[in-house]
């Protein structure tokens, strides 16, 4: 009779039954228990380890059924062959990564925070309500570019304020502008596109992740340069147009013009429009879009989030393809389910519906526009005006400020974090040529500033960057 070392506790964390087991299955790992040894019955032991025999049965019915064992009739059971499991020689140590944790800054300056306390909680959230009680259709699958009446109003909203030209059909809603580019990428493979620097390098991130090469081109004045867009020889333009990140630079109309002209002149060119915060416009009404110039039928590809104005955790976003692409999208991507919550959807939709995103977006510039002027304000008392340079307060969520005597990038960062201030300087977002940087420069992201820290905040950089 096979002998067994098995030690259980009563009243564990486990039940009795799974201390068996794992007992068990750690024994014939080991090779303790070999193939074709009979363990013991389960009356017997049951009596050796003062259990019930249904204690011992569980187990053994788990064993059996993973494969450890096989049940013979009138014979008990017995191990099966085990042959273990190689390990991989990865041919260095393995190191320990242990992750510092990160010290809140007293002012964060980032450009991805936004105000959290101007989300419309009561409004989405009994919106959502009603939804949880009355939809329980919403729990099916929905269309895969996005429920219907979701794109119906999306397209009306895009068509009165951002002269979108597109129908529904056009419309694919996701998860986030990120996933929906790196869909984009893998349609548009064997091209090369055009990338913005400085800018983003999130999107050439992706689009070289997927496939798509990436060149870069300069800004001037007027945004991307169609000079060197020309001369880079790429197949499609990835921009920024109605607020340029991160010098703020809008691009004028016949600049778009000219990026229109670029994209027709040639099969299988598109422009990638990135939208991402033309609704906080703070001087006029936000210009129209380089989609809307071109029509429907024209060679760009809008893209635009909810980020900014809504919140970054709520992740919705849309693209607006033209005719062409979309029966490309349809037979690649056409089987993929849709990556946003018909909860979301549908609480969008409501949000949208009932007029309440226009009443919010009024509410959060009238926020954002007053505080930007107040840091505005305060950095030219500090500093006094004509000391420092600010850029991109017509629109946006941050401003550039450049120190035309400071002390170099680098130390304004520096001295500026032992100050509690967590910035970032311009070099960061070039991607080539960092020499043709601005000296001097760095991105203030105003957004989760409370209005109660705008005026220490100007004093912690005045002492930070003052000789």
């Amino acid at each position: 009779m096979l002998e067994l070392t098995i030690c259980l506790t009563p009243g564990a964390e486990k039940p009795m039954y799974q201390q068996l087991y794992d007992s068990l299955t750690e024994q014939i790992r080991n090779g303790t228990l070999k193939k074709g040894d009979r363990l013991p019955g389960k009356r017997s032991l049951a009596e050796q380890l003062a259990v019930a025999v249904n204690t011992v049965d569980a187990a053994y019915q788990m064993l059996a059924a993973e494969g450890y064992l096989e049940a013979r009739a009138k014979s008990g059971f017995f191990v099966l062959e085990y042959p273990g499991v190689l390990a991989v020689e990865s041919g260095r140590e393995r190191e320990e990564v242990h992750e510092a944790p990160c010290p809140a800054p007293r002012f964060d300056l980032s450009t991805g925070s936004v105000d959290t306390a101007l989300f419309p909680f009561r409004t989405w959230g009994r919106i959502q309500k009603e939804l949880l009680y009355n939809g329980s259709d919403l729990l099916c699958h929905g269309h895969r570019q996005g429920d219907r009446e979701l794109r119906r109003e999306l397209a009306a909203y895009l068509r009165a304020y951002r002269g979108v030209v597109c129908g529904p059909e056009q419309i694919v809603v996701g998860a986030g502008v990120e996933y929906l580019l790196g869909l984009l990428a893998r349609l548009l493979r064997g091209r090369t596109a055009a990338v913005e620097n400085p800018g983003y390098d999130r999107p050439r991130t992706i689009l070289e992740n997927n496939g798509v090469p990436c060149r870069c081109v300069g800004i001037d004045g007027g945004g991307l340069d169609p000079g060197e867009l020309e001369e880079s020889g790429a197949d499609l333009c990835y921009v920024t147009p109605s607020h340029h990140f991160p010098t703020g630079v809008t691009m004028p109309a016949g600049r778009r013009a000219q990026l229109l002209r670029w994209a027709a002149a040639k099969e299988g060119r598109y422009i990638l429009e990135d939208d991402y915060d033309a609704e906080f416009r703070f001087d006029m009404r936000p210009l129209p879009s380089l989609q809307g110039m071109g029509g429907e039928d024209g060679r760009v590809v809008y893209l635009c989030t909810f980020s900014k104005s809504l919140a970054p955790s709520i992740r919705i976003a849309c693209m607006v393809l033209p005719w062409e692409l979309l029966s490309e999208y349809r037979q690649a991507f056409g089987s993929y389910s849709n990556t946003v919550s018909r909860f979301e959807q549908q609480t969008l939709r409501l949000f949208l519906e009932g007029g309440y995103f226009t009443r919010h977006l009024a509410r959060m510039r009238s926020a954002y526009k007053n505080r930007m002027e107040r840091l505005a304000a305060a950095l030219e008392a500090a500093f006094g005006r004509g000391s420092i340079q600010l850029s991109g307060r017509h629109t946006g969520l941050h401003l550039l400020l450049t120190l035309p005597n400071g002390p170099g990038e680098e130390e304004m960062i520096r001295s500026a974090e032992q100050e509690g201030v967590r910035i970032k300087g311009l070099s960061a977002y070039y991607m080539e040529r960092k020499e043709l940087c601005q000296k001097n420069s760095v991105i203030l992201g105003y957004a989760s500033l409370e209005d109660g820290e705008i005026e220490a905040l100007a004093g912690a950089l005045r002492r930070a960057w003052t000789v």
